[in-house]
Protein backbone atom coordinates (compact mmCIF):
# COMPACT_ATOMS: atom_id res chain seq x y z
CA UNK A 1 0.00 0.00 0.00
CA UNK A 2 2.94 2.32 0.69
CA UNK A 3 4.21 1.81 -2.85
CA UNK A 4 0.80 2.70 -4.27
CA UNK A 5 0.75 5.95 -2.26
CA UNK A 6 4.31 6.71 -3.37
CA UNK A 7 3.25 6.24 -7.00
CA UNK A 8 0.18 8.45 -6.54
CA UNK A 9 2.30 11.19 -4.95
CA UNK A 10 4.68 11.15 -7.95
CA UNK A 11 1.76 11.22 -10.40
CA UNK A 12 0.12 14.17 -8.67
CA UNK A 13 3.46 16.00 -8.49
CA UNK A 14 3.99 15.56 -12.25
CA UNK A 15 0.48 16.78 -13.00
CA UNK A 16 1.00 19.77 -10.70
CA UNK A 17 4.28 20.71 -12.38
CA UNK A 18 2.58 20.56 -15.76
CA UNK A 19 -0.55 22.46 -14.70
CA UNK A 20 1.10 25.30 -12.78
CA UNK A 21 2.85 26.56 -15.91
CA UNK A 22 -0.48 27.31 -17.57
CA UNK A 23 -1.80 29.71 -14.89
CA UNK A 24 -2.29 33.27 -16.20
CA UNK A 25 -4.89 34.75 -13.86
CA UNK A 26 -6.08 34.62 -10.23
CA UNK A 27 -9.20 32.76 -11.40
CA UNK A 28 -7.13 29.99 -13.05
CA UNK A 29 -4.97 29.76 -9.94
CA UNK A 30 -8.03 29.29 -7.75
CA UNK A 31 -9.33 26.50 -10.00
CA UNK A 32 -5.93 24.81 -9.72
CA UNK A 33 -5.98 25.05 -5.93
CA UNK A 34 -9.42 23.47 -5.78
CA UNK A 35 -8.26 20.65 -8.12
CA UNK A 36 -5.33 19.67 -5.92
CA UNK A 37 -6.08 20.96 -2.41
CA UNK A 38 -9.84 21.41 -2.37
CA UNK A 39 -12.17 19.38 -0.15
CA UNK A 40 -12.32 16.74 -2.88
CA UNK A 41 -8.94 17.55 -4.39
CA UNK A 42 -6.40 14.94 -5.43
CA UNK A 43 -4.05 15.52 -2.48
CA UNK A 44 -6.90 15.56 0.00
CA UNK A 45 -8.18 12.20 -1.32
CA UNK A 46 -4.75 10.61 -0.67
CA UNK A 47 -5.17 11.16 3.06
CA UNK A 48 -8.19 8.83 2.98
CA UNK A 49 -5.90 5.92 2.00
CA UNK A 50 -3.78 6.25 5.15
CA UNK A 51 -6.20 4.08 7.14
CA UNK A 52 -5.45 1.20 4.74
CA UNK A 53 -1.65 1.47 5.19
CA UNK A 54 -0.13 -0.94 7.74
CA UNK A 55 0.83 0.70 11.01
CA UNK A 56 4.62 0.47 10.51
CA UNK A 57 4.33 2.22 7.09
CA UNK A 58 1.70 4.80 7.98
CA UNK A 59 4.17 7.43 9.23
CA UNK A 60 6.19 7.31 6.01
CA UNK A 61 3.05 7.50 3.89
CA UNK A 62 1.82 10.52 5.88
CA UNK A 63 5.19 12.21 5.46
CA UNK A 64 5.06 11.76 1.67
CA UNK A 65 1.54 13.15 1.39
CA UNK A 66 2.22 16.13 3.72
CA UNK A 67 5.41 16.99 1.82
CA UNK A 68 3.41 17.03 -1.42
CA UNK A 69 0.69 19.20 0.16
CA UNK A 70 3.15 21.70 1.66
CA UNK A 71 5.07 21.92 -1.61
CA UNK A 72 1.92 22.69 -3.59
CA UNK A 73 0.78 25.24 -0.97
CA UNK A 74 4.14 27.01 -1.12
CA UNK A 75 4.08 27.19 -4.91
CA UNK A 76 0.48 28.44 -4.85
CA UNK A 77 1.54 31.33 -2.61
CA UNK A 78 4.51 32.14 -4.84
CA UNK A 79 2.42 32.09 -8.02
CA UNK A 80 -0.27 34.22 -6.34
CA UNK A 81 2.34 36.84 -5.35
CA UNK A 82 3.79 36.87 -8.87
CA UNK A 83 0.34 37.29 -10.43
CA UNK A 84 -0.53 40.18 -8.08
CA UNK A 85 2.77 41.92 -8.87
CA UNK A 86 2.21 41.48 -12.62
CA UNK A 87 -1.36 42.78 -12.46
CA UNK A 88 -0.27 45.74 -10.32
CA UNK A 89 2.44 46.68 -12.83
CA UNK A 90 -0.02 46.43 -15.71
CA UNK A 91 -2.54 48.61 -13.87
CA UNK A 92 0.11 51.22 -13.08
CA UNK A 93 1.19 51.30 -16.73
CA UNK A 94 -2.43 51.62 -17.82
CA UNK A 95 -3.27 54.37 -15.33
CA UNK A 96 0.00 56.29 -15.55
CA UNK A 97 -0.13 59.98 -16.55
CA UNK A 98 1.82 61.02 -19.59
CA UNK A 99 3.03 64.44 -18.53
CA UNK A 100 4.22 65.18 -22.07
CA UNK A 101 0.65 65.24 -23.41
CA UNK A 102 -1.09 68.63 -23.71
CA UNK A 103 -3.64 69.37 -21.01
CA UNK A 104 -7.35 68.93 -21.60
CA UNK A 105 -9.32 72.19 -21.65
CA UNK A 106 -12.16 72.13 -19.17
CA UNK A 107 -14.51 75.12 -19.33
CA UNK A 108 -15.01 76.93 -16.04
CA UNK A 109 -17.96 79.12 -15.17
CA UNK A 110 -17.46 82.75 -14.23
CA UNK A 111 -19.48 85.59 -12.80
CA UNK A 112 -21.72 87.62 -15.09
CA UNK A 113 -20.14 91.00 -15.98
CA UNK A 114 -22.91 92.84 -14.10
CA UNK A 115 -22.18 90.77 -11.01
CA UNK A 116 -18.47 91.50 -11.36
CA UNK A 117 -19.15 95.23 -11.57
CA UNK A 118 -21.57 95.13 -8.62
CA UNK A 119 -19.03 93.33 -6.46
CA UNK A 120 -16.33 95.82 -7.40
CA UNK A 121 -18.60 98.76 -6.51
CA UNK A 122 -19.50 97.11 -3.20
CA UNK A 123 -15.83 96.51 -2.42
CA UNK A 124 -14.92 100.16 -3.02
CA UNK A 125 -17.62 101.53 -0.73
CA UNK A 126 -17.20 98.86 1.93
CA UNK A 127 -13.53 99.80 2.16
CA UNK A 128 -14.72 103.37 2.83
CA UNK A 129 -16.78 102.08 5.77
CA UNK A 130 -20.24 101.62 4.24
CA UNK A 131 -22.49 98.64 4.98
CA UNK A 132 -24.49 96.77 2.33
CA UNK A 133 -28.26 96.88 2.84
CA UNK A 134 -30.95 95.09 0.84
CA UNK A 135 -34.73 95.14 0.68
CA UNK A 136 -37.72 93.56 -1.11
CA UNK A 137 -38.17 93.92 -4.85
CA UNK A 138 -41.96 93.99 -4.42
CA UNK A 139 -42.54 97.28 -2.58
CA UNK A 140 -45.45 99.25 -1.24
CA UNK A 141 -46.41 102.56 -2.78
CA UNK A 142 -45.51 104.20 0.52
CA UNK A 143 -41.84 103.11 0.56
CA UNK A 144 -41.32 103.45 -3.19
CA UNK A 145 -42.87 106.93 -3.52
CA UNK A 146 -44.59 108.65 -0.60
CA UNK A 147 -41.82 108.32 1.98
CA UNK A 148 -39.41 109.71 -0.63
CA UNK A 149 -41.41 112.92 -0.97
CA UNK A 150 -43.26 111.74 -4.09
CA UNK A 151 -46.99 111.85 -3.19
CA UNK A 152 -49.68 110.41 -5.45
CA UNK A 153 -50.28 113.62 -7.40
CA UNK A 154 -46.58 114.51 -7.74
CA UNK A 155 -45.58 115.10 -11.40
CA UNK A 156 -42.27 113.29 -10.81
CA UNK A 157 -44.17 110.00 -10.79
CA UNK A 158 -44.41 110.30 -14.54
CA UNK A 159 -40.65 109.63 -14.66
CA UNK A 160 -41.20 106.18 -13.12
CA UNK A 161 -43.62 104.19 -15.30
CA UNK A 162 -44.16 101.38 -12.83
CA UNK A 163 -45.21 97.73 -12.82
CA UNK A 164 -48.10 97.66 -10.34
CA UNK A 165 -49.17 94.35 -8.79
CA UNK A 166 -52.25 95.80 -7.10
CA UNK A 167 -53.40 99.23 -5.86
CA UNK A 168 -50.67 99.48 -3.23
CA UNK A 169 -47.87 97.14 -4.36
CA UNK A 170 -45.46 97.38 -7.27
CA UNK A 171 -42.08 96.20 -8.48
CA UNK A 172 -39.70 98.77 -7.07
CA UNK A 173 -38.52 101.41 -9.54
CA UNK A 174 -35.31 102.17 -7.64
CA UNK A 175 -33.46 100.96 -4.54
CA UNK A 176 -34.24 104.14 -2.58
CA UNK A 177 -36.97 102.35 -0.55
CA UNK A 178 -34.16 100.42 1.16
CA UNK A 179 -32.84 103.73 2.49
CA UNK A 180 -36.24 104.54 4.04
CA UNK A 181 -36.49 101.10 5.65
CA UNK A 182 -32.99 101.41 7.12
CA UNK A 183 -33.55 104.93 8.48
CA UNK A 184 -36.82 103.85 10.09
CA UNK A 185 -35.03 100.98 11.83
CA UNK A 186 -31.95 102.75 13.21
CA UNK A 187 -30.69 106.08 14.48
CA UNK A 188 -27.93 108.14 12.86
CA UNK A 189 -25.20 107.80 11.87
CA UNK A 190 -26.17 105.74 8.82
CA UNK A 191 -23.63 104.71 6.18
CA UNK A 192 -25.07 102.24 3.67
CA UNK A 193 -25.10 101.25 0.02
CA UNK A 194 -28.17 99.57 -1.45
CA UNK A 195 -27.51 97.33 -4.49
CA UNK A 196 -30.38 95.59 -6.20
CA UNK A 197 -32.62 94.93 -9.17
CA UNK A 198 -35.22 97.49 -10.28
CA UNK A 199 -38.09 97.57 -12.79
CA UNK A 200 -39.63 100.23 -15.04
CA UNK A 201 -41.86 100.18 -18.11
CA UNK A 202 -39.08 100.99 -20.56
CA UNK A 203 -39.07 99.84 -24.17
CA UNK A 204 -35.84 97.89 -24.71
CA UNK A 205 -33.30 99.73 -26.80
CA UNK A 206 -29.54 100.32 -26.69
CA UNK A 207 -29.72 102.29 -23.42
CA UNK A 208 -32.97 101.12 -21.76
CA UNK A 209 -34.27 97.82 -20.42
CA UNK A 210 -37.31 97.08 -18.22
CA UNK A 211 -35.06 95.29 -15.71
CA UNK A 212 -31.90 97.01 -14.52
CA UNK A 213 -29.61 97.17 -11.49
CA UNK A 214 -28.81 100.07 -9.20
CA UNK A 215 -26.47 100.87 -6.34
CA UNK A 216 -27.57 103.74 -4.11
CA UNK A 217 -25.54 105.29 -1.30
CA UNK A 218 -26.78 107.05 1.81
CA UNK A 219 -24.73 108.78 4.49
CA UNK A 220 -26.55 110.53 7.35
CA UNK A 221 -24.64 112.19 10.16
CA UNK A 222 -24.21 115.50 11.89
CA UNK A 223 -22.37 118.14 9.82
CA UNK A 224 -22.27 116.52 6.35
CA UNK A 225 -22.11 118.87 3.35
CA UNK A 226 -21.90 118.75 -0.44
CA UNK A 227 -18.11 118.76 -0.03
CA UNK A 228 -18.27 115.31 1.60
CA UNK A 229 -20.51 114.10 -1.22
CA UNK A 230 -18.10 115.40 -3.83
CA UNK A 231 -15.12 113.72 -2.16
CA UNK A 232 -16.88 110.35 -1.92
CA UNK A 233 -17.81 110.43 -5.62
CA UNK A 234 -14.32 111.56 -6.68
CA UNK A 235 -12.75 108.72 -4.71
CA UNK A 236 -15.18 106.21 -6.25
CA UNK A 237 -14.46 107.44 -9.80
CA UNK A 238 -10.71 107.23 -9.18
CA UNK A 239 -10.89 103.65 -7.93
CA UNK A 240 -13.46 102.36 -10.40
CA UNK A 241 -12.30 103.99 -13.64
CA UNK A 242 -8.67 104.66 -12.80
CA UNK A 243 -6.63 107.86 -13.06
CA UNK A 244 -7.03 110.51 -15.75
CA UNK A 245 -10.74 111.34 -15.32
CA UNK A 246 -12.34 114.72 -14.70
CA UNK A 247 -15.66 115.18 -12.90
CA UNK A 248 -18.28 117.92 -12.79
CA UNK A 249 -21.65 118.57 -11.11
CA UNK A 250 -24.63 120.14 -12.88
CA UNK A 251 -27.87 121.24 -11.21
CA UNK A 252 -30.84 118.90 -11.42
CA UNK A 253 -34.05 118.06 -9.57
CA UNK A 254 -35.02 114.95 -7.58
CA UNK A 255 -37.97 114.93 -5.16
CA UNK A 256 -35.94 113.33 -2.37
CA UNK A 257 -32.80 115.52 -2.49
CA UNK A 258 -32.28 119.27 -2.21
CA UNK A 259 -30.04 120.53 -3.70
CA UNK A 260 -29.74 117.88 -6.43
CA UNK A 261 -27.13 117.35 -9.10
CA UNK A 262 -26.13 115.21 -12.02
CA UNK A 263 -22.54 113.93 -12.00
CA UNK A 264 -20.56 113.78 -15.25
CA UNK A 265 -17.11 112.39 -15.95
CA UNK A 266 -14.76 112.43 -18.90
CA UNK A 267 -11.23 111.56 -19.81
CA UNK A 268 -9.32 114.77 -20.28
CA UNK A 269 -10.35 116.24 -23.61
CA UNK A 270 -13.12 113.68 -24.18
CA UNK A 271 -16.92 114.07 -24.10
CA UNK A 272 -18.77 114.44 -20.79
CA UNK A 273 -20.77 111.35 -19.74
CA UNK A 274 -23.49 111.34 -17.07
CA UNK A 275 -22.93 108.58 -14.48
CA UNK A 276 -25.30 109.28 -11.56
CA UNK A 277 -27.75 111.55 -9.81
CA UNK A 278 -26.88 112.88 -6.35
CA UNK A 279 -27.80 115.43 -3.73
CA UNK A 280 -28.39 116.31 -0.09
CA UNK A 281 -31.31 114.42 1.48
CA UNK A 282 -34.45 116.57 1.52
CA UNK A 283 -35.53 117.58 5.08
CA UNK A 284 -39.03 116.25 4.31
CA UNK A 285 -37.57 112.76 3.95
CA UNK A 286 -35.82 113.07 7.32
CA UNK A 287 -39.05 114.17 8.97
CA UNK A 288 -40.86 111.18 7.47
CA UNK A 289 -38.43 108.70 9.03
CA UNK A 290 -38.26 110.50 12.37
CA UNK A 291 -34.90 112.26 11.99
CA UNK A 292 -34.49 115.89 13.03
CA UNK A 293 -33.23 117.84 9.98
CA UNK A 294 -31.91 120.50 12.35
CA UNK A 295 -29.64 117.91 13.97
CA UNK A 296 -28.39 115.80 11.06
CA UNK A 297 -27.73 116.19 7.38
CA UNK A 298 -27.04 113.59 4.76
CA UNK A 299 -26.52 112.90 1.10
CA UNK A 300 -27.41 110.17 -1.33
CA UNK A 301 -26.66 109.19 -4.88
CA UNK A 302 -27.69 106.42 -7.21
CA UNK A 303 -25.91 104.85 -10.17
CA UNK A 304 -26.88 102.19 -12.67
CA UNK A 305 -24.67 99.09 -12.70
CA UNK A 306 -25.35 98.54 -16.40
CA UNK A 307 -24.33 102.13 -17.10
CA UNK A 308 -21.10 101.72 -15.16
CA UNK A 309 -20.29 98.43 -16.90
CA UNK A 310 -20.96 99.97 -20.33
CA UNK A 311 -18.62 102.89 -19.59
CA UNK A 312 -15.94 100.67 -18.05
CA UNK A 313 -15.85 98.12 -20.87
CA UNK A 314 -16.89 100.25 -23.85
CA UNK A 315 -20.21 98.45 -24.44
CA UNK A 316 -22.73 100.36 -26.55
CA UNK A 317 -25.89 98.21 -26.13
CA UNK A 318 -27.41 97.36 -22.73
CA UNK A 319 -29.35 94.44 -24.23
CA UNK A 320 -26.13 92.43 -24.55
CA UNK A 321 -26.15 91.91 -20.78
CA UNK A 322 -29.47 90.03 -20.93
CA UNK A 323 -29.15 87.89 -24.09
CA UNK A 324 -27.02 85.11 -22.51
CA UNK A 325 -24.72 85.03 -25.52
CA UNK A 326 -21.60 83.15 -24.41
CA UNK A 327 -19.53 84.85 -27.10
CA UNK A 328 -20.19 88.12 -25.27
CA UNK A 329 -20.10 86.86 -21.68
CA UNK A 330 -16.83 84.92 -22.06
CA UNK A 331 -14.95 88.16 -22.71
CA UNK A 332 -15.20 89.16 -19.04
Amino acid sequence: MLERIRAEVERIRREWEEAKGTVRSPEELERLRVRFLGRKGEVTVLFQFLKEVPGEQRAEAGRLINALKEGIQGELSRIRDELEATLREERLRREAFDLTLPGRWRPLGKLHPLTQVRLEIERIFMEMGFDVATGPEVETDYYNFEALNIPEDHPARDEWDSFYIDDTHLLRTHTSPVQIRVMKSRKPPVRIICPGRCYRRDTPDATHFPVFHQVELLWVERGLTMAHLKWIIEEFVRQFFGPGYEMRFSADYFPFTEPSAQVHIRRKGGPWLEIMGAGMVDPAVFEEVGYDPEEVTGFAFGLGIERMAMLKYGIDDIRLFFQNDLRFLEQF
